[in-house]
């Protein structure tokens, strides 16, 4: 465009200015896109240890029956404790 430098080189800075708006905008999406798939990644491992958890407790309702049966084994121990520690002595 002859007689209008200024229009030019106004047209050529938003040129510019654009190439690096559209550069910018690639570069945030892409990390967009990889801290996506971290996270889903992170999520679906959490998903995978709730599910473990989960069968984990299914038996929790024995505990109760292994507590009795703990209480058993320890009153026999110390019957034979005090046993042996009676014949010991005597």
């Amino acid at each position: 465009m002859p007689g209008f430098p200024e229009a030019t080189a106004y047209w050529q800075i938003l040129l510019v200015l654009g190439a690096v708006v559209i550069v910018a905008v690639v570069a945030l999406l892409s990390l967009l896109i990889a801290f996506v798939k971290r996270i889903e990644t992170g999520v679906t491992g959490i998903g995978g240890t709730l599910t473990a958890i989960t069968e984990n407790t299914a038996d929790t309702t024995l505990i109760t029956t292994t507590g009795a049966g703990l209480d058993l084994v320890l009153a026999e121990g110390l019957q034979h404790h005090l046993f042996l520690g009676r014949a010991a002595k005597g």
